[in-house]
């Protein structure tokens, strides 16, 4: 009688799907940092990797339900892939909001876009070394918070900016692009967060 043989079903990069949906975010800011630098053609990227984002994030979240086992809790992977698909689709509401608007980017919007996109590889870092070195990816995480800091000292600064605005409507529409920076940076600290709580899970 031949014995039957035994497989433990397969595991899925789950970590490095995770990291392929970031680093589609990651272009997308990379992008929306043109936009915000002046090349409006950018925009076109951006809307591009929200579908893409959202192949990316379908694929991670397929390997989640069919993973017999993840290097970190299944919840956290969830709130991980949300908040960066959410980042993504933000930048774009951005760029929406300031067409819609008729309202050009300026300098403080590129500096804060530029923070969002070097935030946003702080969290790449931190995911990297999510399931093998909790402090290394404690560390990159608290130095996408300092980034979204940074992007917080900016927001203040630009709004105090314009009230030496004249025309009420500049003025309207650029607080409401200031603020949509901020709600992205608030976003990507949301993300930051997760990750030292898994950590702090793991240990």
């Amino acid at each position: 009688m031949k014995r039957g043989r035994w497989f433990l079903p397969e595991t899925p990069d789950v970590i490095g799907l995770l990291r392929d949906q970031l680093a589609v975010t990651i272009e997308a800011l990379d992008a929306l940092a043109a936009w915000a630098g002046g090349d409006l053609t950018s925009a076109e990227a951006v809307r591009a990797a929200e579908t893409r984002g959202d192949v990316s994030k379908r694929k991670l979240l397929d390997a989640i339900r069919d993973s017999f086992v993840t290097p970190i809790a299944a919840e956290d992977l969830f709130a991980l892939s949300r908040g960066i698909d959410w980042i993504l689709k933000h930048a774009l509401d951005l760029i929406e909001e300031a067409e819609v608007m008729d309202c050009a980017p300026d300098t403080d919007i590129a500096e804060m876009a530029g923070l969002l996109a070097l935030a946003a590889r702080k969290i790449d870092d931190a995911i990297d070394q999510l399931s093998s070195d909790g402090d290394r990816a404690t560390a990159a995480a608290d130095a996408a918070i300092e980034a979204e800091r940074k992007l917080e000292h900016l927001y203040y600064q630009g709004m105090a900016g314009l009230l030496e605005l004249t025309d009420m409507r500049e003025r309207i529409s650029r607080r409401e692009l200031y603020r949509r920076c901020s709600h992205i940076g608030e976003q990507m600290v949301d993300v930051a967060e997760r990750i030292v709580y898994a950590v702090v899970k793991e240990s």
